[in-house]
């Protein structure tokens, strides 16, 4: 992996670019100070990943990292600061985490072995895509492009929650459901429940739609998930979850459309 370490105090560009070598095989290529810089570097080269400061000169952090949100090839973004305050609009620019300084030596090797895991994840289903060829769609144009913009944006099959301050990289295959409550979605997982500032329906666009299913207005369902579904008052169901003890509602007016995908 090729990393760009953007950070503009000395001491704290040395110290994560230290365990960085110490920790991982990451190669770091250039370290910028300046916003600006970085978009000039990137055009001309690329990297896997940019560790990256947000109070940096000419263009903050997360100014910087809306830019390269646009970019056709995104690399991996792990954000690191000192202010709690700014978990909330990394997750929704999909950063891949989220670093609190003073540095933790082993929250950094920590973040470096899942960065280098989810690294060689991606790599391996981008050449699986490639190896399969372009298939061809109904205008004539071929879906492999689409099929690597997916696998370069490094989202395919895993969600960022957040959890005190700190963003996890998630399995979608570890979600069981998810519920809506005022204005936040809270979701539950095999690892634990989390609490998401995003509405329910924003919260579901972000999911395979393949696998999860709107099954009521304020919930969203891992089909692959359920274990029993149990007969309801007005023909409706409720839905019982491996490992869960939690029942999930299907409301009438998803019964149909629920029929249909559980062949029932």
């Amino acid at each position: 992996m090729r990393a760009l370490i953007v950070e503009d105090e000395i001491l704290a560009s040395e110290e994560l670019n230290y365990s960085i070598q110490e920790h991982s095989q990451i190669e770091v290529v250039d370290r910028l100070e300046d916003g600006l810089d970085v978009l000039k570097f990137l055009q001309e080269q690329e990297v896997d990943v940019i560790f990256l400061d947000i109070n940096i000169p000419s263009l903050d952090g997360m100014m910087l990292a809306h830019h390269i949100g646009k970019f056709a090839t995104k690399p991996y973004i792990v954000f690191t600061t000192a202010y709690k305050e700014h978990a909330a609009e990394a997750f929704e620019l999909e950063a891949f985490d989220y670093i609190l300084k003073p540095y933790d030596e082993k929250r950094i090797a920590a973040m470096l072995h899942k960065l280098e895991l989810a690294f060689k994840r991606d790599h391996t289903l981008m050449e699986q895509h490639v190896e399969d060829g372009p298939v061809t769609m109904v205008d004539g144009s071929t879906a492999q492009g689409e099929l690597l913009r997916d696998t370069n944006s490094h989202t395919d099959r895993r969600i960022n929650l957040l959890r005190n301050d700190n963003i996890i990289v998630t399995d979608t295959a570890d979600i069981y459901y998810a519920e809506a409550q005022e204005k936040v979605t809270k979701v539950y997982t095999k690892n634990g429940e989390f609490t998401m500032p995003v509405s329910i329906s924003d919260f579901h666009s972000r999911l395979p739609q393949d696998t999860f299913f709107r099954c009521h207005r304020s919930y969203v369902v891992n089909l692959s998930q359920i274990r029993e579904i149990v007969p309801w008052f007005n023909n409706t169901y409720l839905l019982r979850l491996r490992d869960l003890e939690a029942e999930v509602p299907v409301s009438r007016g998803k019964v149909k459309e629920f029929r249909q995908l559980m062949r029932i």
